[in-house]
C-alpha cells in the first residue's frame, strides 16, 4: 500500500493521506486498502479512489467498503471517496443516487482526474463534491504548456465556485507549485512536498514584499485569528446555551453547515439575554438556535485589519460582534474580535 501526504500549502501541515492499494480498481481492493491503513495506525483522514461502476452498482456493490469501515473503527467522515472512471449518460442517474447515498452515510465525496479524465464538468454541480482533484496528467504539463496551465486554472476556479476544495496532485517542481498557488489552490501533493522530521513540509515559495498601500491598511486578519466555537446549523438553542456555559470567555458561537461554512452567528450577550428573558427557555430551548442567530459577518483571511474594521462598522448595532474569517472556499477558519483590530491599528499609528 502506497501512502502519499496531502499538504496544506498555507501551513505546511499534512492534513490527509491518499492511500493507493493494489490498483485492481474494485471495491474489494478498496476495502483491503482501508483495512491496511487501519493496521498501520494511520489516523489522518484518508482519500481512497472509488470506481464509478461500483457506485452505479448500488448498495450491494459497496457492502465490502462499509464492512471494512466498521472493522477499521473509522467514522465515514474520516474517509474521502474519490470518484474515478467514466460512465454513460444512461448511468448518470444511478451514479448521482449512489453518491447521495454515500454522502448520507457520512462519507466525503471527491471527484478526480479533472481535465484529462472522463468526468463531465457538470458533474461538479450534481455531485456537489467536498474535494475536486485535478488530473495528474494535466498537472505534469502545466509548467511548460501555457494552454494547459490556463485550463487547469479555469478548472480550479470552477471547482471553488461550486463549493469544493481543490487538490493539485503530482507536484514535482517549484514552477508547478508557484502556478498552483497563483490559481488560489491550497491543497497539493507530490514528490516536492515530502514531510520533514517535524511532520511539516517546507513549501518553497518566495515571500512577496508588502506593498506600501498594503502596509497602510495594516496586517491581515489571519494574524489575529482565534479558534471559533461552532455548532451545526440544526443545533438547538439548548446546545448553544451549553456551548456558552462551558467557558465564560466565549463571545460567539458560529453555526456552520456540513462543509464548515458559516450560516449564522450567535452573539453571547444578545443570545443569552433572549434565553434568560421571561419564557425565553420555554419558547426557544428546544427550537433551532438559528432562529435567534444573526447573519455571519465573514471576511476572507487575507483581509487587512482596517478593511475588516470597515466591515464591522457597516451595522451600528453589531459593531463589536466577532468577525468570521473564512478560507478561499468559504470555510470557517476562526473568529477575529474587533477590539483586537482596534488595539493593533491604534498601536501602529
Amino acid at each position: 500500500m502506497e501512502i502519499t501526504p496531502i499538504v496544506d500549502l498555507d501551513t505546511g501541515g499534512v492534513i490527509a493521506l491518499q492511500a493507493v492499494g493494489d490498483h485492481h480498481g474494485n471495491v474489494a481492493s478498496l476495502a483491503g486498502t482501508l483495512l491496511g491503513a487501519a493496521r498501520s495506525e494511520i489516523l489522518l483522514p484518508l482519500v481512497l479512489g472509488l470506481p464509478a461502476e461500483a457506485v452505479i452498482g448500488g448498495s450491494a456493490a459497496l457492502a465490502p467498503l462499509h464492512e471494512a469501515l466498521r472493522v477499521s473503527g473509522r467514522r465515514p467522515r474520516e474517509v474521502i471517496l474519490m470518484l474515478r472512471g467514466g460512465f454513460s449518460q444512461a448511468e448518470r442517474r444511478s451514479l448521482i443516487t449512489g453518491l447521495d447515498g454515500l454522502r448520507a452515510i457520512g462519507y466525503l465525496i471527491a471527484v478526480g482526474d479533472l481535465g484529462a479524465g472522463h468526468i463531465p464538468m457538470d458533474l461538479l454541480t450534481d455531485a456537489a463534491p467536498y474535494l475536486a482533484v485535478l488530473s495528474p496528467e494535466l498537472m505534469a504539463r502545466v509548467a511548460r504548456d501555457p494552454r494547459r496551465a490556463v485550463l487547469a486554472e479555469g478548472l480550479a476556479r470552477l471547482a471553488r465556485e461550486v463549493g469544493a476544495h481543490v487538490l493539485a496532485p503530482g507536484v514535482t517542481e517549484e514552477a508547478q507549485l508557484s502556478a498552483v498557488r497563483g490559481w488560489g489552490v491550497r491543497l497539493a501533493q507530490g514528490p516536492l512536498l515530502v514531510p520533514g522530521p517535524s511532520g511539516r513540509v517546507h513549501v518553497p515559495l518566495p515571500v512577496l514584499a508588502q506593498e506600501p498601500v498594503q502596509a497602510l491598511l495594516g496586517p491581515r486578519v489571519q494574524e489575529f485569528l482565534l479558534p471559533a466555537v461552532t455548532l451545526p446549523c440544526e443545533a438547538t438553542a439548548e446546545d448553544a446555551v451549553g456551548a456558552f456555559g462551558s467557558e465564560p470567555s466565549i463571545t460567539s458561537v458560529i453555526l456552520v453547515d456540513e462543509y464548515q461554512r458559516p450560516k449564522g452567528s450567535l452573539d453571547r450577550s444578545r443570545f443569552l439575554l433572549s434565553i434568560a428573558g421571561r419564557f425565553g427557555h420555554a419558547l426557544h430551548g428546544k427550537k433551532p438556535a438559528g432562529r435567534l442567530a444573526d447573519s455571519a459577518r465573514t471576511v476572507p483571511k487575507t483581509t487587512p485589519a482596517i478593511a475588516a474594521m470597515q466591515v464591522a462598522g457597516r451595522d451600528a448595532e453589531r459593531v463589536y460582534d466577532d468577525l468570521v474569517v473564512v478560507d478561499e472556499v468559504g470555510r470557517c477558519m476562526g473568529i477575529v474580535r474587533v477590539s483586537d483590530l482596534i488595539r493593533q491599528v491604534a498601536a501602529a499609528r
